[in-house]
């Protein structure tokens, strides 16, 4: 067999097992997507909480201050799902906030687990 009918021989494979890679590539990078959602799920509800217990130290009508302020912020796709509670306990304020994490695209549907983040405070007198 002369060089020139090996070479032919081989034409082609380079797209073939790339092609066969194609899924296990495909399904990488949507599974790195879901892990940067995850991770961005998490870092919305710590700062909805911060906020939230933010606004709550001082306000006369603590549940629906921190309410407002533990949603203000988050993007729309988390917003409808967004659960804010505070509480406070010995001059302590604490807010829990919990929200859904997206499937691939944020604001379709939400996997069935949920995110917390958790904020506290000392309460704050009001005048």
């Amino acid at each position: 067999m002369t060089m020139r009918a090996a070479l032919k021989r081989d034409r082609g494979q380079v797209t073939v097992e790339f092609l066969g890679m194609t899924p296990l590539i495909i399904l990488t990078l949507v599974l790195l997507w879901q892990f940067v959602l995850l991770g961005y799920t998490f870092t919305l509800a710590g700062n909805a909480a911060d906020e939230a217990v933010r606004a709550g130290t001082a306000a006369d009508d603590r549940q629906a201050a921190c309410q407002e302020a533990g949603v203000e912020h988050l993007p729309d796709a988390w917003e409808g799902d967004a659960d804010v509670q505070c509480t406070t306990s010995g001059g302590f304020v604490t807010a829990d906030v919990t929200l859904r994490v997206p499937v691939l695209f944020p604001g379709s549907i939400g996997f069935p687990f949920e995110v917390d983040g958790h904020a506290g405070a000392v309460e704050e007198e009001v005048d």
